[in-house]
């Protein structure tokens, strides 16, 4: 498990790496729940749908330096889709976390094992 910190809020989310295809692929699907302050890393990664999936969430899109470059709220379970054009990953949280860690595009996720 890894963690993304956002130095000038505190923010603490623990993180699954979804870093080859098939995790990937099989994203969140099936799951029942994913509880606040976790998330899944999708990278590489520019796109996201919400096929087969069970719960809302939010998408925070970020650059190769984990960069928010585009924060996607309330993405809603069979019909959701979201992109962003020149993102490197996109980090699925549950929906509500994004404000709840005021996340804001610019800042910087810095990474810890």
């Amino acid at each position: 498990m890894t963690e993304f910190r956002i130095d000038e809020t505190g923010a603490r989310i623990e993180v699954e790496i979804a870093d080859n295809a098939w995790k990937r692929l099989k994203g969140l699907m099936f799951r029942d729940r994913l509880d606040s302050g976790r998330g899944l890393f999708l990278a590489p990664c520019n796109s996201i749908h919400m096929m087969f999936m069970r719960f809302a969430i939010d998408a925070v899109y970020v650059d190769k330096d984990y960069r928010i470059k585009k924060i996607v709220r309330g993405l809603r379970p069979w019909i959701g889709l979201s992109m962003c054009l020149g993102a490197f990953g996109v980090l699925e949280i549950p929906s509500g976390d994004a404000d709840k860690f005021n996340l804001k595009v610019g800042q910087k996720f810095l990474l810890t094992a």
